[in-house]
C-alpha cells in the first residue's frame, strides 16, 4: 500500500525554491527514503536517475567516473566536463537541465563520489538529490563536507498524523480541537489509534503490516527484525567488532536508563556503562560507548535531551537524557526490560512528545535550543517533563505529560512562581480544556504536535 508522506510537500516546496544546492535527505533505514525520492522524480521531472552506491550500479558509475577522468601527463586535459562526461557514459540519455533530477542513494559508500558535491551543486543545473541510511560515515576524514553547498531535509517514521491518514482517518485528526469542542465519539477513536501507535510506532513496513493484518503482535517481531539488519549492516562502518556487539546491549540500558533516571544523569557514558557492564567502566569502554552512541545518533535511532535548571533559558546543559526515535522501536526495547506496561506507558507518552518537539525544532523557528529541554527546579527538587521557550512571543511553556490524572506539582509551582507563563497538561484520556485565567491548557496527549507557542501574541 502506498502510504501518505509529509516529507512529500516539502521536496515539492526545495524544488519550487531553486537554490541550487543539493539536498540532502537523512533519516534512518527503511524510513522510505528511496520510494518516496522516486515518487517525486517520476512525478515532477522530464528526466530522472537513480544511483545507489551500494548496488552494482554504484560500481558502474565509479568506473565511468574513472574512464571520465583519465589523462595521461604532460597530453592535454579533456575539454569536456569530466563531472557531467561521468553522467553521459554512466547513461547516453543524460542531459544536464532544469527538467532534470539526479538521486545518488547510499552515497556515504563512496568518498569520491560524496567529494563531488560541491561540483555538482555549483556546474549543474539538474537537480540533486544525496541520501544514505548512514551518513554518519560522512564524518570521517576522507570526506569533504560541502558547506554551503547543501540543503537538509530529514525523514523521519510515520507521525501520529500519517499514521492515522493510513487508516483512513485523516479527517477526524484534523478537526479535533485541542481544547474541548468536538465530538466525544471522535476523541475516543483517536485515543484508540494512539494505544496502538505506541505500540508499533511508525515504520512503513510496520504500519503496512498493521493496516494489513490488525495484529501489533506481528509488527512487534518486524521491529525486532529492523534492530538485528541495522546492526549487522553497522558492522561495515566499524573496524572493530565488538563496538558493533554493544548495540543489543546499549539499546536495553537506554530503556533502563530512561526507567530508571529522573532529573537527569551527570555522565550518560558513565551510567549506560555501568548498566551494560554492570561496573565501573575504563576507558576503552567508555570509548566504545562513545562511539555507538554517536552512530545512532548520527543514524537517527536516539535523540538526545538537554537540561535547563530553574526554566532558565541561559542555564542548559546538553545531553542529559536519550530518547528512542521512534515509538515502535521504544516500546519494543522497554517491553523487554520487565517493566510494568503502566510505567512504559508513561515513558512512551513522553517519549512521543520528545519526538513531536523534535520535528517542531527541525522544521521552524519557534522553539529556542538546540534540542528539547527537560527542566529542573532547584526549590522543590522536582522536575518539569519538558521546558520550550518560545522564539514567537519569548514567552516560557511548560509540558507536564501524564498518563494519569495525577496532580503535575512542579509544574503549577512553577507556573506560580512565574517561571512559566503558561502550562500544558497532556493527558491521554482528556478531552481538553481551558483554565479561568487562561494560564493552563489541558490537551489530550496524541494532539502534541498541535501546541500553541504564541499565547503571549493575544
Amino acid at each position: 500500500m502506498e502510504l501518505k508522506r509529509t516529507v512529500y510537500k516539502k521536496l515539492l516546496m526545495w524544488k519550487e525554491k531553486k537554490t541550487g544546492k543539493v539536498l540532502e535527505l537523512q533519516g534512518a533505514r527503511q524510513v522510505g527514503k528511496t520510494y518516496i525520492l522516486k515518487k517525486f522524480a517520476k512525478e515532477n521531472f522530464k528526466h530522472w536517475h537513480y544511483i545507489s552506491m551500494a548496488e552494482e550500479r554504484g560500481k558502474d558509475f565509479l568506473n565511468c567516473l574513472e574512464e571520465a577522468a583519465k589523462w595521461t601527463p604532460g597530453t592535454p586535459r579533456p575539454k569536456y566536463h569530466v563531472l557531467k562526461e561521468t553522467f553521459r557514459l554512466y547513461d547516453t540519455e543524460f542531459t544536464d537541465g532544469a527538467d532534470t533530477v539526479i538521486i545518488i542513494d547510499e552515497i556515504q559508500e563512496s568518498a569520491r563520489v560524496y567529494n563531488q558535491i560541491r561540483t555538482l551543486a555549483r556546474e549543474f543545473e539538474s537537480y540533486v538529490v544525496v541520501t544514505g541510511s548512514y551518513l554518519g560515515k560522512t564524518l570521517q576524514k576522507e570526506f569533504f563536507l560541502p558547506a554551503g553547498d547543501t540543503d537538509q531535509l530529514q525523514m523521519g517514521t510515520l507521525s501520529f498524523e500519517e499514521f492515522v491518514s493510513a487508516l483512513g482517518e485523516e479527517e477526524t485528526y484534523r478537526n479535533a480541537e485541542l481544547y474541548g469542542g468536538s465530538e466525544p465519539s471522535d476523541y475516543e477513536k483517536l485515543k484508540g489509534y494512539f494505544d496502538i501507535y505506541q505500540k508499533i510506532g511508525g515504520y512503513p513496513e510496520v504500519v503496512s503490516c498493521y493496516v494489513e493484518h490488525r495484529d501489533s503482535r506481528k509488527c512487534e517481531d518486524m521491529i525486532g527484525r529492523l534492530m538485528d539488519i541495522f546492526t549487522s549492516e553497522s558492522i561495515r562502518y566499524f573496524t572493530d567488532i565488538t563496538d558493533v556487539d554493544i548495540f543489543p546491549k546499549l539499546f536495553q540500558a537506554i530503556a533502563v536508563l530512561m526507567l530508571r533516571e529522573k532529573q537527569g544523569v551527570r555522565e550518560l557514558t558513565t551510567e549506560l556503562s555501568k548498566i551494560i557492564y554492570q561496573e565501573e567502566s575504563g576507558r576503552a569502554t567508555k570509548s566504545m560507548v562513545n562511539r555507538a552512541i554517536s552512530w545512532l545518533q548520527e543514524s537517527h535511532i536516539i535523540g538526545y535531551a538537554s537540561k535547563s535548571t530553574d526554566c532558565d533559558h541561559l542555564q542548559v546543559k546538553e545531553n542529559c537524557r536519550y530518547y528512542f526515535m521512534d515509538l515502535g522501536i521504544a516500546s519494543y526495547f522497554l517491553k523487554m526490560t520487565g517493566e510494568e506496561p503502566r510505567h512504559i506507558k508513561g515513558l512512551l507518552a513522553e517519549n512521543y512528545v520528545y519526538l513531536c518537539l523534535y520535528e517542531r525544532m527541525r522544521t521552524g523557528r519557534e522553539i529556542a535550543g538546540s534540542a528539547p529541554w527537560f527542566a529542573l527546579y532547584q526549590k522543590t527538587k522536582g522536575e518539569l517533563d519538558f521546558f520550550v521557550r518560545s522564539l514567537v512571543d519569548y514567552k516560557n511553556y511548560g509540558i507536564e505529560v501524564k498518563s494519569s490524572d495525577a496532580a503535575a506539582k512542579t509544574a503549577k509551582q512553577l507556573l506560580k512562581d512565574g517561571r512559566l507563563d503558561y502550562l500544558y497538561l497532556l493527558r491521554g484520556d482528556t478531552k481538553g480544556g481551558v483554565s479561568e485565567d487562561g494560564k493552563i491548557y489541558t490537551v489530550p496527549l496524541y494532539l502534541a504536535d498541535r501546541l500553541e507557542f504564541n499565547k503571549g501574541e493575544a
